[in-house]
């Protein structure tokens, strides 16, 4: 996916085209919806290295893809969104939506998704509900009102895109391709259309060679976001493949399919019958049986938890995912770190000392 056009280029294209952007965070929203209106969401995962202008607005133990969010935000980098989406993911992204509903005018609309805890019919219905409030808003804010069928068209064009995720993903690790090629390829779905990232996609399953088997130890990353990028360079250098993604921003947005009629419900199944997800507070057993499934699937030897400092959720079901990983024989790895800075040589230390005892 060489050619891939950048988020700057997306965004000038899609407002010159006379449609809206909508800035969103992570982690779970239904891209259908705002499709529909003609509103391309783009997500920010953080602000890369956008120095720490969020940093004297929040206390020194909020993680820093919140941190990030509020830099891009006061250091004009979102300005080309005409509204932000703010879904409940944890207790600071909550905490970040109330500060712009509440305290701080971020001279745009703010749009708040609630995630229910929980599964099964109740949390389906409820997710629902959430989604068709939000489709009132967005027509209060656009003048718009989609059909059902409109509303079945865009998600069937994101559903297209997420069957290329899937099939990217499942042949990771096999494909020809650097951590951070395939990862900037795949997590190209959080800014590009739909249908320019199944197009963009199949070519790159296409063009690419495949291996017969992985290049190096196989492994699989488990986390929220593999940023800063390099932690992908030091996992080729030291021999690593990663052929099993658990990340929030990749695998774990391995949406489900759904035939439901009424285009709200169908949304919300495809949400809540992703992958396990720490963020969605389900079980931690469900979390473990997933892992331990797609380690299995895989053949991986050692798994690596990429974790954001102070991400609560993740910390409450790591001590349990690794005890159970180690149990079945796979390896683990807990690196902590804070994604606006460079991975340290020490991260690179330990990844050679894991894969080392796999020699």
């Amino acid at each position: 996916m060489d050619s891939t056009p950048t988020r700057t280029q997306v965004i000038a294209e899609h407002k010159r085209s006379g449609g809206r952007i909508a800035a969103v965070f992570p982690v779970h929203y239904s891209r259908a919806l705002f499709r529909a209106f003609n509103i391309l969401p783009v997500e920010v995962w953080g602000g890369g290295r956008t120095g720490n202008a969020g940093d004297a607005h929040l206390q020194a133990y909020t993680c820093s893809v919140v941190r990030g969010v509020l830099s891009a935000h006061l250091t004009g980098m979102l300005r080309d969104a005409e509204l932000y989406c703010v879904p409940h993911t944890c207790d600071s992204l909550q905490g970040l939506g109330s500060l712009f509903l509440d305290l701080v005018d971020p001279g745009r609309p703010v749009i708040p998704i609630y995630l229910p805890r929980d599964e099964g019919p109740a949390a389906v219905a409820f997710m629902a509900s959430e989604l068709r409030a939000i489709y009132d808003r967005l027509a209060e804010l656009t003048g718009s009102r989609p059909s059902d069928a409109d509303l079945q068209r865009a998600i069937d064009r994101e559903c297209e895109a997420d069957s290329v995720l899937a099939a990217m993903l499942e042949l990771q690790g096999r494909l020809a391709l650097p951590a951070r090629a395939f990862y900037a390829a795949a997590r190209s779905r959080e800014y590009l259309p739909a249908e320019q990232f199944a197009a963009a996609g199949r070519r790159l399953l296409e063009t690419t060679v495949r291996r017969e088997e992985p290049a190096g130890v196989p492994i699989l990353l488990s986390g929220i976001v593999p940023e800063p990028e390099e932690i992908l360079d030091q996992l080729d250098a030291a021999g690593a493949s990663i052929v099993a993604d658990d990340m929030a921003c990749c695998g774990r947005r391995n949406y489900a399919m759904s035939t439901n009629s009424d285009p709200f419900g169908r949304m919300a199944e495809q949400i809540l019958g992703g992958p396990p997800d720490s963020t969605r507070g389900v079980a931690v057993e469900r979390r473990l049986a997933h892992l331990l499934s797609l380690a299995s699937a895989r053949r991986v030897r050692a798994a690596v938890f990429y974790e954001v400092k102070f991400c609560e959720p993740e910390a409450f079901y790591l001590p349990q995912l690794r005890r159970g990983l180690e149990e079945a024989g796979i390896k683990t790895l807990a690196l902590e770190v804070d994604i606006s800075e460079r991975p340290s040589h020490q991260i690179a230390t330990r990844i050679e000392a894991l894969l080392e005892t796999l020699a």
